[in-house]
């Protein structure tokens, strides 16, 4: 779906910054603070940008990269992964399209969502 995003945070005020940039950019947001859920939930959606946190409940960010990579669906979406740990960030930054380590500003995320939009 063109200008659609998932954001998968379990941090409620960081989700709410991710979910307000986003939109600020231009896209439909869809939040998920689970790892369970949104593991299901790709399986029915094909989102342009996923902003992905590494420390999930249920199901981490890695298994969910994992998954995203293991389909053609994902070619084009844009992964923006986010974690408080600068070593996963430097492990996994050639799986994404972008890796932020927290804490991350409102306004980088929205100069960076708008730069990922598709017009």
């Amino acid at each position: 779906m063109e200008n659609f995003a998932l954001v998968i945070e379990d941090d409620p005020d960081l989700s709410g910054i991710f979910t307000k940039a986003l939109e600020a950019a231009g896209f439909k947001v869809e939040t998920l603070m689970d790892g369970a859920l949104a593991q299901k939930r790709l399986e029915e959606v094909i989102p342009r940008v996923i902003v992905l946190d590494m420390h999930l409940p249920h199901v981490d960010g890695i298994t969910l990269l994992k998954q995203i990579h293991s389909t053609s669906n994902f070619k084009d979406t844009k992964i923006i992964m986010t974690t408080a740990d600068n070593v996963q960030a430097e492990l996994h930054r050639s799986q994404v399209t972008i890796a932020m380590v927290k804490p991350i500003t409102f306004s980088q995320l929205r100069d960076i969502s708008a730069r990922l939009k598709i017009n």
